[in-house]
């Protein structure tokens, strides 16, 4: 990593000497930053890594392109043969029946409770006859 450093004289001016020696400095800095960027470019290119990541990237785009098309055929093909249509329409029929079915469940929950306390009643009343009865016979 480059560092530039620069140093504010107090003098707005600035001394012409200081100003000339930043400038060098920077222009040092540059060279060895150009020359180390040759480097690892040459080094990259002779070791074959920039072949390599290229054909890779390709690698990965036909990848890409070619499961992009897959999707979109089999996509295609569903809605075509009408699955697609088919399924939405057995989900809504699902929904629709599960609906039913809770009300269904809800009339004889409440049917139940309504009926309840007359069957209780008439359990009672029949244990009573039957223990008169037996207290008669008895």
């Amino acid at each position: 990593m480059l560092t530039f450093q620069l140093t504010r004289d107090p003098d707005p001016y600035g001394d012409p000497e200081n100003t000339a020696k930043a400038i060098k400095n920077i222009a040092k800095s540059i060279r060895e930053a150009s020359m180390k960027m040759r480097d690892t470019v040459r080094t990259l290119r002779e070791s074959g890594a920039i072949d390599e990541i290229t054909q890779a990237v390709y690698e990965a785009t036909v990848a890409a392109r070619e499961t992009a098309k897959e999707l979109n055929n089999v996509a295609k093909d569903l809605t075509d043969r009408g699955i697609i249509k088919d399924t939405a329409a057995a989900v809504e029929q699902t929904t629709m029946s599960a609906r039913e079915t809770v009300e269904i469940v809800r009339d004889t929950a409440r049917q139940a409770a309504e009926i309840a306390p007359q069957t209780t009643e008439a359990v009672k009343d029949a244990a009573n006859k039957v223990k008169s009865k037996r207290k008669q016979a008895g």
